[in-house]
């Protein structure tokens, strides 16, 4: 077999394909700037005389206005919608319920359900959809945001593996040996196949990467990337400067409690606790004001000393549930934390006690400590004296003075709240807080419009980014999302990532360089076992995938892969499927839609891709030649 001479243009084409893996695994720009700045050469190179093909640069910036990309736009505002309204925060804690606090069980629930979702969907619309629920898994276990996105992500792209309508090479596959068979002999020609024709192979490699993962997972993932807000630096920083350990206790309240009809002032007053929330009937009430009375049975989230809450526990009849979820949600990292509070010069509160202010039911805060001139006044424990008595201050009859600083524990609501009121009694020190108003009587618009989406994808012809779109605009539409915040929820990075490198793959494609490289590859191995022409068909479509589209390399080495099936006397069938398993295989570099989804939240390098990519890449082939051969 032998292909097109080399000309200048392919040299051309080469030589920006070998400095974009450069710049890719170097890192001496970022990664997007380095996509940005291929674009730009491409266009530059493309006026010169001689290589005015290498680009049309009447459509260079086509890619922003791709399919992909716009796609991608749609399902961040749709997740983002979903976010917005609690829908993912519900997703999440019925996970976090499943695998507890535990990386080992979180793994395999969560990469298991995006890599089933993605079966019907985009592979990347899944992962949109989750990453906001992997969000919340990280800040509610205190695992790092870094070691969960990732077997997502790769679990995410091996889910388009399972059916035929899972990604786009497989959708097309059909229509390619329809294309082909009429110029094949009669008992040569081909049969299509069936929507769940490939989820065996699906499902072998899913449990392969969902196993590699929960295996390997604590050497190949990094443990601190993309966790630089994490819940667990917040309680460093407040243990560091107040010497504060603001653990919660879930405490149950029985019937026949003796402190029963006292209310959250008295257990303050006598016990020196901290009722931070209160569950009675089915409801849940955070930072309860300091009339409200004990009822039962009931549950307390409190924040105590040792022994003041052992003497709690044994004068009323109570007992701590270490297991109790009742406040998980209310408790989450995103719903509520701990927050610095400043008493300004001018403030109308200098001078009155916090019992006189009110604080807990006019502002919604559980004030844990007092720091003033370098003394911190606690009626929350230290964390050096967990093993002995301590002296607990009666802080809330203690006047305010100016520049005091009030260490509380507060909803996110409430702190918003404080820092939008006219009169500036207080002061929020603390501002790395999540300042999302929560929008649950949306629900309802949410679930509506994805559901409308994700139905015309499922169910249509029409375009996948219209699809979204419609969902998307329904979302802002019915104002689950203000048009600022769905603009705030686009990834820009991913966006301009992925739109600059579309023209790179499309000069690969039109330059001839791609046929070039796979005539030649193909020349090399010729003669081999037939085995051995399947593996080498299924990494040209690896290494195809990771410079251009899945879909122009599935178009392009399908027929030249059904012509060597058939100088081999191989089945042609076999081999054109492999071209399109095998075009998932993109784990190697942030090239792939999904991996440069989460590059960003992550907090990822390339190397993070080379390292774990590396060991995934060579699994898929492994599995996915061994289970094709397998299966057919």
């Amino acid at each position: 077999m032998t292909g097109t001479e080399l000309d200048m243009q392919m040299v051309v084409v080469l030589g920006i394909l070998a400095f974009t893996v450069y710049l890719f695994v170097s890192e001496v720009v970022r990664i997007d700037l380095a996509a940005i700045l291929v674009m730009v050469l491409l266009g530059g190179l493309s006026v010169l005389p001689g290589l005015g093909d290498l680009a049309d640069l009447k459509h260079l910036f086509d890619g922003f206005g791709s399919n992909a990309v716009i796609s991608i736009i749609a399902v961040m505002i749709i997740g983002a919608g979903l976010d917005r309204t609690g829908v993912m925060t519900r997703v999440a804690q019925v996970i976090t319920r499943l695998g507890g606090g535990t990386e080992r069980r979180l793994i395999p629930i969560i990469s298991g359900t995006v890599g089933v979702i993605s079966s019907f969907m985009q592979n990347v619309g899944a992962a949109a959809l989750f990453l906001p629920v992997v969000a919340r898994i990280a800040g509610r276990t205190g695992i790092p945001v870094s070691r969960l996105l990732m077997p997502m992500g790769f679990c995410a792209i091996l889910g388009g593996t399972m059916t035929m309508v899972g990604s786009s090479p497989l959708i097309l596959l059909n229509d390619l040996i329809q294309g082909v068979n009429p110029s094949l002999p009669a008992d040569e020609q081909m049969q299509t196949f069936g929507l769940f024709a490939v989820t065996p192979i699906g499902v072998v490699l899913i449990a392969c990467g969902i196993a590699y993962f929960s295996l390997a997972g604590r050497w190949l993932l990094s443990g601190d990337a993309g966790d630089k807000n994490s819940t667990k630096n917040v309680l460093d920083y407040f243990r560091r400067m107040y010497s504060l350990n603001p653990r919660i206790h879930e405490v149950v309240i029985r019937t026949t409690s003796p402190l029963i009809g006292r209310n959250i002032s008295d257990l303050l007053d006598t016990y020196s606790i901290n009722v931070i929330g209160i569950h009675y009937r089915g409801r849940t009430r955070m930072e309860p004001a300091a009339d409200v009375e004990i009822a039962a049975p009931a549950r307390l989230a409190v924040i105590a000393h040792k022994s003041k809450l052992d003497r709690f526990l044994a004068e009323g009849g109570l007992f701590v549930d270490p297991t109790g979820d009742t406040f998980s949600e209310e408790l989450s990292s995103d719903k509520s934390g701990i927050a610095e509070i400043v008493i300004p010069p001018d403030s109308d509160a200098i001078g009155k006690t916090l019992k006189e202010i009110k604080i807990r039911k006019n502002y919604g805060l559980s004030v844990l400590a007092l720091f003033r001139q370098g003394v911190c006044y606690s009626r929350a424990p230290h964390e050096e004296s967990d093993d002995g008595d301590e002296v607990v201050h009666d802080i809330g009859s203690m006047p305010l003075e100016s520049g005091d600083t009030l260490v509380c524990h507060t909803s996110w609501s409430s702190l918003m709240q404080l820092q939008r009121r006219e009169t500036r009694d207080f002061i929020v020190a603390t501002s790395d807080f999540p300042q999302e108003e929560f929008r649950p009587d949306k629900t309802g618009f949410a679930l509506v419009f994805f559901l409308i989406a994700i139905g015309l994808v499922l169910f249509t012809d029409i375009r996948l980014s219209l699809c979204l779109l419609i969902g998307a605009t329904g979302m802002i539409l019915t104002n689950v999302l203000a048009l600022d915040d769905a603009y705030n929820a686009i990834s820009w990075k991913t966006v301009f990532l992925l739109a600059s490198l579309i023209p790179l793959g499309q000069a690969v494609q039109n330059t001839g360089t791609a046929e070039w490289i796979a005539v030649h590859v193909v020349d090399a191995v010729g003669g081999l076992p037939t085995i051995a022409l399947q593996t080498a068909i299924a990494v040209l479509a690896t290494v195809f995938t990771l410079v251009m589209s899945n879909v122009g390399a599935t178009v392009l080495l399908v027929p030249l892969a059904v012509n060597i099936a058939l100088a081999a006397d191989a089945d042609p069938a076999l081999f054109a499927l492999t071209v399109a398993i095998a075009t998932s295989n993109s784990f190697l570099i942030p090239t792939h839609q999904v991996n440069a989804l989460i590059m960003g939240p992550g907090g990822y390098r390339v190397s993070d891709f080379v390292r774990a990519g590396g060991i995934m890449t060579v699994l898929f082939l492994i599995v996915s030649i061994a289970t094709l051969n397998w299966i057919f």
